[in-house]
């Protein structure tokens, strides 16, 4: 059984470029995130991670995770900023 990867796009990061797929797999997606696909599978179906399925396999498109981390950062600089961590800031 051969099992295609997903496409892949090319990124520019300034001198070089690094190529990255366009959507992952929900055990890539566990993998990146160091949890389980179940964890990945609820977040999908609970509408926390967007994902396409396409001949029943979920697929999660690659901006979809870039948003969840970018939105995580954010939060997290915010949070930061406001001396929220028992006054660490």
């Amino acid at each position: 059984m051969y099992i295609r990867r997903a496409r892949r796009s090319t990124v520019s990061n300034g001198s070089e470029s690094a190529t990255r797929p366009t959507f992952y797999d929900v055990q890539e997606v566990a993998d990146m995130f160091k949890m389980s696909r179940m964890t990945v599978y609820r977040a999908i179906s609970s509408g926390e991670l967007a994902a396409v399925r396409i001949r029943g396999r979920w697929l999660v498109p690659a901006r979809a995770i870039d948003a969840l981390i970018e939105t995580a950062t954010r939060q997290q600089a915010t949070t930061a900023s406001a001396g929220q961590f028992g006054g660490l800031a």
